[in-house]
């Protein structure tokens, strides 16, 4: 009876679970439109349907604003694009990403079996395209990287480098959550959840390779920032042990044995360079910067339109600016890459939505992680009382993806078939902040049958009275 109580909450969830796994597919160079991006326009319509038939108020009124201020900014942005299909195309990306399946996932995740089914999903991934990464940088059949076919790209190829570091941080800070949040039960041996925390800590720790090997020096900081808060969040002692086992770990495969040693410790020492000695990277990044903030000074409150950065960006950019990134390797051919953003997200938005899409669409993002840490202290307080905190494991996971996303927006922008990706997370992040469990169904009689210890937590009582 059991396992068919459960069986909607995880059905409800696999076209989710569908989108993550056609990340796992070659991309096709130059594609614009991937099989995940059409996936997630079914999970929109499935969560449509699925909440037609359930006949229920599908958000709560603090949800429905949070979900729909980025909607405003969006918009007026939209109207201000210096072209048409600009304005359709970019008001389409925008609501796919930062409302329409976020809100979707949302509604699907009906309780954490089934945000534990879409958390796996990401581990999954990551695993996935981290050993593809790892195997092309051990056969010299990844990216380019100062003249080594050394850069681990998974299946994203090196027109999206920040494709695979993407997948792979994001299965790792699932993973963190996943093994420091889960609690063992007392009776029975061994127990389940044991188990579940022993496989995502392997997979946490295994990752660590074809993270460094994506010399993606963003995707570095947003990931020991996350997860290092996630470890303190869980308790001082294990942090200080899973840091021990993080810091062996390294030292075997890059010290020990080589793996990317060299190419690994370059890219550590250019982070603390970036004043002193920046690279070309840096410096183009650094000129894009300053050409963001030229055209938000000029459109301080509407921006200069969906999709108008690349029109704006010569007439603000300095002579500093190269032409852009060249890219090889991983079966594609050399192809001279444009730089069309600033690769940060803040910037993005305030130079082409100004201020009012800065705090709507950013605002909506703080909103969100606010709700989220809130109802996390929450739950801990529960589950230290002893009748709450089962969902831990799901907290810290969308807790630590959301924030994740919000450090690395620091250091780059949408854009790339794993973008998607990013709507999911959010999603997740919505559904722990703004829904929660369902309430338990009523008994055979009209009585509220009684909740098991790891059905129901109290934040889920307190989202039905918003």
């Amino acid at each position: 009876m059991s396992a068919l109580r459960q069986a909607p909450c995880v059905l409800s969830v696999l076209p989710v679970v569908g989108v993550v796994v056609l990340l796992g597919l070659p991309v096709a160079p130059g594609s614009g439109v991937t099989p995940a991006d059409a996936a997630s326009g079914l999970v929109v319509l499935w969560a449509v349907v699925h909440t037609a038939r359930r006949a229920r108020r599908p958000l709560t009124r603090t949800a429905a604003v949070v979900c729909a201020l980025p909607v405003v900014g969006i918009a007026v942005a939209a109207a201000g694009a210096v072209t048409g299909g600009d304005a359709i195309t970019g008001l389409a990306r925008y609501l796919q990403l930062f409302v329409l399946v976020p809100v979707a996932v949302m509604l699907l995740v009906r309780d954490r079996r089934g945000a534990r089914v879409v958390l796996w999903s990401l581990v999954g991934l990551a695993v996935w395209q981290g050993a593809i990464g790892v195997h092309q940088n051990l056969t010299g059949t990844g990216a380019l990287y100062q003249g080594a076919a050394i850069r681990a790209v998974g299946t994203f190829g090196p027109s999206d480098v920040m494709g695979m570091a993407n997948v792979v941080s994001y299965g790792m800070v699932a993973a963190t959550g996943l093994a420091l949040g889960a609690r063992a039960r007392r009776p029975g041996f061994p127990p389940p959840e044991g188990w579940g925390r022993v496989v995502a800590a392997g997979c946490a720790l295994a990752l660590l390779v074809p993270l460094a090997l994506s010399f993606s020096r963003g995707a570095w900081i947003a990931t020991a920032v996350v997860c290092g808060a996630q470890l303190l969040v869980a308790g001082v002692r294990r942090a200080a042990k899973v840091f021990a086992a993080a810091v062996a770990v390294c030292v075997v495969l890059v010290g020990g044995l080589g793996v990317g040693a060299a190419a690994v410790q370059e890219r550590l020492t250019s982070i603390a360079q970036v004043a002193d000695a920046p690279d070309q990277s840096v410096v183009d990044r650094y000129t894009l910067w300053a050409a963001a903030a030229g055209m938000w000074r000029e459109n301080p409150v509407t921006g200069v339109g969906l999709k108008a950065f690349p029109a704006h960006r010569d007439g603000h950019a300095s002579l500093a600016l190269s032409s852009g990134s060249d890219t090889e390797g991983a079966g594609q051919a050399f192809r001279r890459q444009p730089l069309l953003s600033p690769h940060n997200m803040y910037l993005l938005l305030l130079s082409e939505q100004g201020l009012l899409g800065l705090l709507t669409v950013a605002g909506g993002w703080l909103a969100l992680l606010v709700c989220a840490v809130r109802r996390l202290r929450r739950d801990g307080r529960c589950g230290q009382g002893g009748r709450g905190g089962r969902a831990r494991d799901c907290a810290l996971a969308a807790c630590g993806l959301l924030l994740w996303q919000l450090v690395n927006f620091l250091y780059a922008d949408i854009g790339g078939p794993s973008t998607v990706l990013t709507a999911v997370c959010f999603g997740l992040a919505a559904w722990w902040a703004l829904a929660g469990d369902e309430p338990t169904a009523p008994a055979a009689g009209g009585a509220t049958a009684a909740p098991a210890a790891d059905e129901v937590t109290a934040p889920a009582a307190e989202s039905g009275r918003r």
